[in-house]
C-alpha cells in the first residue's frame, strides 16, 4: 500500500518539511473560502487504497482550521483512501477537558468526536492533557517534543541553570526536562484570575544566582510566563532567562510584555507557524523529522517505542 501525505493551511511549511523527509510529494488540493465563510475542499491527486494522512495543526484560528481538517479527512475518505490518519501537531481546546463549573461544555470530547467521525487514527505532540486519550474510541498516538526541546535548550550552554515549572500543571515536565538536562528543578506556585491575569504566591526551589530555563507545553497569552520571570527575577535569578515549550502561539494583546518580560529566547517548535518577523527572540526546532519517523513506522507498522509522550 502506497502512502499520500495532504495538507491544510495551518502550517504549509511544517507539511513540506515532513513530505520532503519522507522523500514523498504531497497531494495537491484545491481549497477555497466562499464570501459567507464557508469552505471547500477538493482533493486533485489520487488517493484510492493508499494509506493517507492529513497533516493540519488545529492552531488559532482553532475553528476553522479544525472544520479544515475534517474537510480533508471526508474528502480523502470519499476518494477511496484505505487508511486515514491524521497528523494534529497541535491540537485546540485540548485544555477543555473537564467542566470547570456547572453549565458549559467538554469541548475536547466535542473535538474528539469530530475527529473520529472523520479519520481512524490521530497522532498529536504534547497535547495539553495526557488524559484526553480517554476522550477517543480510536488510536490516538501522544508524541513528545521534550527530547527534541531539551536538546535545543542544552545547545547554548546549561552553567547555573534551574528548570522551572511555571505552575504546578507544569511539574511533570520540568522533571522530565531535569531527567534529561541533570538539571535541579523549581516551581512557580501560580493562581489563575481570568484568561489572561494570573497572581503568583512565591518560588518552591532556590533560584537565587541560577539561570533558569522555564518550560511549559505552550505559549499562549504570554500571562503565565510573564508572572513567573516577573518573580524569578524578584527573588535574585540571573537575569538570562530562557522559555522552552513545545506549541509557541504568541496570541492576544497582552503577549507583548513578553517582549520586556526580561526573556533571552523563545525556544518552541514549528508546530505552530511562526510568522517571519517575529516580535520576540524566537529559536525553532523543528519536529518534521519526528512526525515524519511516525509516519514511516505506521506505514510499515512498526513500535512507536521512544516516541510517545508517558507525561
Amino acid at each position: 500500500m502506497k502512502v499520500s501525505l495532504l495538507s491544510g493551511s495551518a502550517n504549509l511549511p511544517l507539511a513540506q518539511a515532513i513530505a520532503a523527509t519522507l522523500g514523498e510529494p504531497l497531494a495537491k488540493c484545491d481549497h477555497e473560502t466562499f464570501p459567507d465563510g464557508e469552505q471547500h475542499i477538493e482533493i486533485l491527486d489520487s488517493v484510492r487504497g493508499r494509506d493517507t494522512y492529513v497533516i493540519q495543526p488545529t492552531s488559532p484560528p482553532v475553528d476553522s482550521h479544525l472544520v479544515e481538517l475534517l474537510l480533508l479527512g471526508d474528502a480523502a475518505r470519499r476518494a477511496g483512501a484505505a487508511k486515514l490518519t491524521a497528523i494534529v501537531p497541535y491540537f485546540g481546546y485540548a485544555r477543555q477537558d473537564r467542566r470547570a463549573k456547572g453549565r458549559e461544555p467538554v469541548t475536547s470530547r466535542l473535538a474528539a468526536d469530530l475527529l473520529q467521525s472523520a479519520f481512524d487514527r490521530v497522532v498529536a505532540l504534547d497535547v495539553h492533557t495526557s488524559s484526553i486519550e480517554a476522550l477517543f474510541r480510536i488510536p490516538i498516538e501522544h508524541l513528545s517534543a521534550v527530547p527534541i526541546l531539551a536538546e535545543a535548550v542544552g545547545a547554548v550552554g546549561l552553567s547555573k541553570s534551574v528548570i522551572v515549572a511555571p505552575d504546578l500543571g507544569a511539574v511533570k515536565l520540568a522533571e522530565r526536562y531535569s531527567a534529561i538536562l541533570n538539571l535541579p528543578v523549581a516551581i512557580v506556585r501560580k493562581r489563575r484570575i481570568s484568561a489572561q491575569r494570573v497572581t503568583v504566591s512565591g518560588i518552591v526551589g532556590d533560584v537565587a544566582r541560577r539561570r533558569p530555563i522555564i518550560v511549559d507545553d505552550m505559549i499562549s497569552t504570554g500571562s503565565t510566563i510573564a508572572a513567573a520571570i516577573e518573580t524569578l527575577i524578584g527573588a535574585g535569578c540571573v537575569p538570562e532567562i530562557k522559555v522552552a515549550a513545545s506549541h509557541g502561539l504568541f496570541v492576544g494583546p497582552r503577549v507583548e510584555i513578553l517582549g520586556g518580560s526580561g526573556a533571552n529566547e523563545f525556544i518552541v517548535t514549528d508546530s505552530v507557524a511562526i510568522a517571519d518577523g517575529h516580535p520576540l527572540p524566537v529559536r525553532l526546532a523543528s519536529v518534521a523529522p519526528l512526525l515524519a519517523d511516525t509516519i514511516s513506522r505506521l506505514h510499515c507498522g512498526q513500535s512507536l517505542e521512544g516516541l510517545l509522550s508517558h507525561s
